[in-house]
């Protein structure tokens, strides 16, 4: 079942879906799920990996939620920072008002890096870490798809509007943030054993060798799934990488 409802803590006001067997209160294991730049909570892939993984496993839930001025977020502009404080909040719901023994976590592109420098910066709070094409180049992706024009004004400090289904306020704070904020600075080692990263051959956003070689270097698990593009747009690479993430978060 889903239900909608929102967090309000910290000033924040976050809008999130969750996914229940039949206890919307409680679930002894409960996943985020984050999604990616300029993407939402109410994607079909989420409702599609959210069915799968209560089916499949007793006492599970997970949640979905919008970042900042993503979605139906109240908030106009995007910040790295606020992104984080989104996830902790998040997080403490699940293990507070959920009563959750088990935190794991489902992300998927921006949400990728996102949740990796949540680990480097504060500590891995998450039994299981399952990535779908993290955009672990994030600043060099993103700043690549502004015009000239626009890298003009974020580069002389003026906000502009940008996004894709949505526009967002964005400033230079956020490409200094994300510049500055380098994930391939990090080791990740201590909770290699329990993360899991899948990506395409054919994404055209986050090129299939930064993920082999941060796996590599991690001694990450990397599931390769041919032909896939960034947002694993074909039903069929789809139903793989949620087969896979499923299957390794309830191991």
């Amino acid at each position: 079942m889903e239900k909608l409802f929102d967090i309000n803590e910290q000033g924040h006001s976050i809008r999130c879906k969750l996914f229940y067997d039949k206890d919307p209160h409680h679930a002894e294991n409960v996943v985020l799920i984050l999604h990616g730049f300029g993407s939402n909570k109410d994607l079909k892939s989420n409702s599609k990996f959210g069915e799968r993984l209560i089916a499949k496993y007793k006492n599970y839930a997970a949640i979905a939620f919008d970042f900042p001025a993503h979605g139906t977020d109240a908030r106009k502009k995007l910040t790295v920072a606020e992104c984080l404080g989104y996830i902790q909040v998040v997080l403490d719901y699940a293990k507070e008002k959920m009563q959750a023994q088990n935190v794991s976590v489902y992300a998927t592109s921006f949400g990728g890096y996102l949740i990796l420098k949540y680990i480097a910066e504060q500590g891995n709070p998450f039994i299981k870490i399952a990535l779908r094409a993290p955009a672990l180049q994030i600043y060099h992706s993103l700043w690549h798809r502004l015009t000239e024009d626009e890298q003009h004004k974020i580069s002389k400090g003026k906000e502009i509007m940008w996004g894709f289904e949505r526009k967002m306020k964005i400033s230079k704070d956020f490409f200094d943030d994300l510049a500055q904020g380098d994930i391939q600075q990090y080791e990740f080692l201590d909770v290699a054993d329990n993360m899991l990263i899948v990506h395409g051959t054919a994404d055209e956003m986050v090129d299939i060798s930064v993920s082999q070689t941060f796996a590599e270097s991690n001694v990450i698990e990397l599931i390769v799934v041919d032909g896939a593009d960034h947002p694993f747009s074909n039903p069929k690479h789809m139903d793989v990488a949620i087969g896979k993430i499923v299957e390794f978060l309830g191991e």
